[in-house]
């Protein structure tokens, strides 16, 4: 029998306001000492009042704009009502059926992914289980912080497509700047809910899933259960905790084991899924509306303000992107990724197309070969120094102004390609004018030809066994003859002119 799976997520991403949910105490409580960052409020003492946080509204809201989202125009708190430990109030301040936003979507490989909601909430202390002892430590730093939860309609085709969705949702979330959404700081936080159906037996409609009716009588068959996945920190266990819990429910279906219905942690060491508890519903929760805070009502003025701010979103910028600069896809792909990435390279072809103008360059202007060549250099090495180092754009010590220039100077052939990654090294570790650089390390290139010749000759003196396989006809050994010239030259001779030279010299010999 085959066999459907179904999912959807719930992802947490923790708003970086300056202050908290419903007090004034500080957000960040990054190197902070435990319980520290408290105060009355968040600690839920009695007869203290909630104040919500308008940053965090507005950024909600946003966020809800972003992912092509209805807002509602009446929104409220509610009281979630469960008992644990770091939850201090013995409640927590959540949204229950009147969500800042709703019915939204995010598009991933061309498909649709449905939102059911997005709302606001505060989270929880947390909890530290030491090895070996009897007891549990609780900081409260954390409880308090805006937290914005993402749920999405259970239309996702697979664990593939899951962790894209968290990439892409990540993405925009920093693209809006009201996250810094890092899983492994836990400043994003997903779940997935899954099940396995047997195929052909559910069908999908007004946002649920319901079972196919059977049988004379009209009765419709069971369907399975969901489980929910927590403890998943990292987008490869995302796909990896979605797979395992697939093929767990699979392999007990169809040695007709019953699914129960639970909430399931992710044990990274073990790769496996393992049972934490019994599901709560709704029911179980008890929400009624929180009678501290009043009702929000989202006018017209408040909402075209939130529209105006909405910045170009990444699938947006990167088409705009191929057809602006005419970038490859995947060039476009990379650049976008990040969106001080995509602004720093934007500020480069700015400093380029003024240089274009200056030299009345129509040919590289309609061809956009200097924003090319500055991609090329951006998404190759420039990236990957910064990968390597862990570092963002933001962190580089090279301006746009001076990275254009060095992109100039390769164009212009002013330096060769090698002679131009060794500057930008120089230019990644201390900044600095590429064109100093290039004359105090003497990495001009050498166009002379009399001087080149000298230097071929020199070459094919030393090695007069690859010379004559050339002049025998096995010609692709002129590359070999070419990295001896350029070291010969030390980088510096123009690989076009220096290959010339070579193939004429062994010409005439022949």
């Amino acid at each position: 029998m085959k066999y459907d799976a179904i999912i959807g997520l719930e992802i947490h991403a923790e708003l970086k306001t300056k202050s908290k949910m419903f007090c004034s105490c500080n957000n960040d409580a990054a190197g902070q000492a435990s319980n520290t960052t408290v105060c009355p409020i968040c600690l839920g003492h009695p007869g203290t009042l909630p104040v919500p946080n308008k940053q965090a509204i507005d950024w909600t809201i946003l966020t809800g704009l972003a992912l092509h989202s209805k807002i509602n125009r009446l929104s409220k708190f509610d009281r979630k009502n469960y008992f644990y430990p770091d939850l201090p109030k013995g409640y927590q301040i959540s949204q229950y059926d009147q969500p800042l936003a709703y019915e939204g979507y995010l598009e991933v490989d061309g498909d649709k992914i449905l939102i059911t909601r997005i709302h606001l909430e505060e989270d929880t202390g947390k909890s530290s289980h030491k090895k070996d002892a009897d007891y549990t430590l609780l900081d409260f730093n954390r409880a308090g912080i805006p937290l914005m939860e993402l749920v999405t309609e259970p239309v996702i085709k697979d664990a593939a497509q899951a962790k894209k969705f968290c990439q892409r949702y990540q993405q925009i979330l920093r693209y809006l700047g009201v996250s810094g959404a890092d899983m492994e700081k836990g400043e994003m936080r997903c779940e997935a809910n899954v099940s396995v159906q047997a195929a052909g037996t559910w069908e999908y409609k007004n946002g649920k899933i319901i079972p196919k009716k059977k049988g004379f009588f009209g009765k419709k068959s069971e369907l399975n259960p969901k489980v929910e996945v927590k403890n998943i920190n990292s987008f490869r266990s995302v796909e990896k905790a979605i797979n395992f819990e697939i093929k767990r429910q699979t392999e007990a279906l169809e040695k007709g084991e019953a699914i129960q219905v639970e909430t399931r942690g992710w044990d990274e060491n073990k790769a496996e899924t393992v049972s934490q508890r019994v599901k709560e519903s709704a029911a179980d929760y008890r929400y009624f509306p929180e009678p501290d805070i009043p009702p929000l009502k989202i006018g017209d003025d408040w909402l075209e303000r939130l529209t105006a701010e909405l910045p170009e979103m990444p699938a947006a910028k990167k088409q705009r992107f191929i057809a602006e600069y005419k970038f490859t896809p995947d060039m476009a792909e990379v650049l976008t990724s990040d969106k001080g990435l995509a602004d720093w390279t934007e500020n480069v072809i700015s400093e380029l197309d003024a240089w274009i103008e200056a030299n009345g360059d129509n040919e590289a202007r309609q061809e956009r070969r200097l924003a090319k060549a500055a991609a090329n250099l951006i998404s190759g090495p420039l990236l990957k120094h910064l990968n390597t180092d862990n570092k963002r754009i933001g962190d580089l010590k090279l301006t746009a102004e001076n990275f254009a220039e060095l992109t100039c100077l390769i164009y212009q052939g002013k330096v060769n390609s090698s002679a131009g990654q060794n500057i930008l090294e120089k230019m990644y570790q201390d900044g600095g004018d590429p064109t100093d650089i290039m004359r105090e390390a003497g990495l001009e290139q050498l166009d002379d030809s009399a001087e080149l010749e000298a230097a071929a000759k020199r070459v094919l003196a030393d090695n007069p066994d690859q010379a004559a396989q050339y002049q025998g006809g096995k010609t692709n050994v002129i590359q070999f003859l070419l990295g001896k010239l350029m070291a010969e030259t030390k980088g510096k001779a123009n690989p076009k002119i220096a290959k010339e030279i070579l193939e004429k010299i062994l010409n005439e010999k022949k």
